[in-house]
């Protein structure tokens, strides 16, 4: 363990916190008009699964935990738990759907992702940037809209909802960002 500032925490680290483990969900930095800029964090307890916020000056020093990341490759998910291959030894281990976040929807047969292991527990899961997926409904194409500023509403291969420009139509592949909660890029090279 190693005090840090709370400003320098990021998305995936574990802190200790009155002696409990906590996965930081989401670290912000606030800088209000008057007064101490502070670092807000979302937390998830790694022991019961409860969410929970906390608010640190930004020079405030907070434990952080070091943990050990690992490549996997995603297999299946089975009820409430994913289930993933060590890229290095094939050993498998089963993830909590909790953990893996609101995130699970992207999760790709033989996709690439992070997880971050606490003493052999599975503490974070961290997804590539992008996917490239099919749409396989939107509404029909009108001839001569190639650039607009409006989106229309499109369902992709994996049955989430995205918004798409009007020229893209349905069996079109297209790359979404999915760390900014599955938002169109473009459209995919393959």
């Amino acid at each position: 363990m190693a005090k840090v500032n709370a400003n320098q925490l990021r998305k995936g680290n574990v802190v200790e916190i009155n002696n409990k483990l906590y996965a930081v969900i989401t670290a912000q930095n606030i800088q209000p008009g008057k007064g101490t800029p502070v670092t807000q964090l979302d937390l998830r307890d790694l022991a019961t699964g409860l969410k929970t916020t906390e608010r640190y000056r930004t020079t405030e020093a907070v434990e952080r935990v070091f943990i050990d990341t690992r490549e996997f490759q995603y297999l299946f998910t089975e009820g409430e738990h994913a289930t993933f291959m060590d890229i290095e030894n094939y050993e498998q281990i089963q993830v909590p759907l909790d953990v893996v976040g609101d995130q699970a929807v992207w999760l790709q047969d033989g996709m690439h992702v992070e997880i971050s292991l606490y003493e052999g527990r599975p503490v974070s899961v961290e997804l590539p940037q992008t996917v490239t997926l099919e749409i396989t409904e939107t509404e029909p194409t009108v001839k001569g809209q190639t650039a607009s500023s409006s989106y229309k509403p499109a369902i992709v291969s994996n049955g989430q909802r995205v918004m798409v420009p009007p020229h893209i139509s349905a069996g079109v592949r297209i790359v979404i960002n999915i760390q900014e909660g599955g938002t169109y890029i473009e459209r995919a090279k393959d």
